[in-house]
């Protein structure tokens, strides 16, 4: 959850030393412009595209990046907190080159194009939660929906997107919860979702992402960072109930030592290991959900 205690968490583990220095160095201004993941096995050629979305709010700036050639399924990455920046780039570009044709959005187009913050800038630093915080406030359910269905729109009438297969989606953070909101917004073509620390995902108002898992019908992964758990641990059994309930598929799990925000490599809790074992996670899922025809 993107708050002040998480905050306040994720420092007592550099002070306990739960996180090493080296994993803070990655977070830091310098390691920012040299971010590396490692690249999938036979990866295709990519081509990538910034570009403009339109929304019934807007226009969306955006990053789309898929393989040179062929239809492939689509997929719409939802950034964290700190918006759509190279981090996220990174990832939609080695998610394409894995056979996906992938759209990273800017969540906060109606207040600001992307970058939202300057490159380096610290969660720990007062200024920028002012400034990230009513950014995330601006969301809201309506909005979510609106450019979830503007987004699977635009991947539908791309020539690189094969309409014979599900599109899936994915959120880190805050983006974690609009993964669900997506998928129940758009269930006919949402076909896979996933959620990298997401926060918010049960709550007890009538808006809890959690209550619309009977209006999906996609298979979802939830890697769930171990502070989160211990602040909210009923959250994966009630997911578990909903999605079991639902008839449908889900993978719960918590990351024992992975801190929230954990994932995007230049996080200043990023955990390489953990990352790259949800990252596995997720490649399996969009294999088994999305890459087949769809039916009705």
């Amino acid at each position: 959850m993107c708050d002040e205690t998480t905050n306040q968490e994720n420092q007592s583990a550099f002070a306990n030393g739960s996180l090493s220095r080296r994993q803070f160095a990655v977070g830091s201004a310098a390691a920012a412009v040299s971010l590396v993941l490692p690249i999938p096995a036979n990866a295709m050629d990519i081509v990538e595209t910034e570009i403009n979305v339109s929304t019934p709010d807007g226009v969306a700036d955006s990053y789309f990046v898929h393989p040179s050639s062929g239809r492939h399924p689509g997929v719409i990455i939802w950034p964290d907190i700190f918006g759509l920046r190279p981090a996220f780039r990174l990832m939609g570009k080695r998610l394409a080159q894995s056979g996906y044709s992938v759209l990273v959005v800017n969540p906060f187009y109606r207040q600001a194009k992307a970058p939202v913050i300057k490159e380096g800038a610290s969660f720990r630093d007062p200024e920028t939660r002012n400034i990230l915080f009513p950014l995330m406030q601006s969301l809201t359910p309506i909005t979510q929906a609106t450019d979830a269905k503007a987004f699977v729109e635009f991947l539908d009438a791309s020539a690189a997107v094969d309409l014979n297969s599900k599109i899936g989606t994915m959120g880190y953070c805050m983006g974690g919860p609009i993964t669900m909101r997506t998928a129940a917004a758009v269930p006919e073509r949402i076909g896979a979702g996933a959620s990298f620390h997401g926060g918010g995902l049960v709550g007890e108002g009538v808006d809890s992402p959690h209550l619309l898992v009977p209006k999906m019908e996609a298979s979802f992964l939830f890697a769930i960072a171990d502070n989160d758990d211990k602040r909210q641990p009923d959250a994966k059994d009630i997911l578990r109930k909903s999605y079991e309930a639902a008839g449908l598929s889900a993978e719960i799990e918590v990351y024992t030592g992975a801190m929230h925000g954990w994932c995007p490599p230049d996080s200043e809790v990023y955990n390489e290991t953990q990352a790259e074992r949800a990252w596995s996670r997720l490649l399996v899922l969009f294999e088994n959900s999305l890459k087949k025809t769809k039916t009705g």
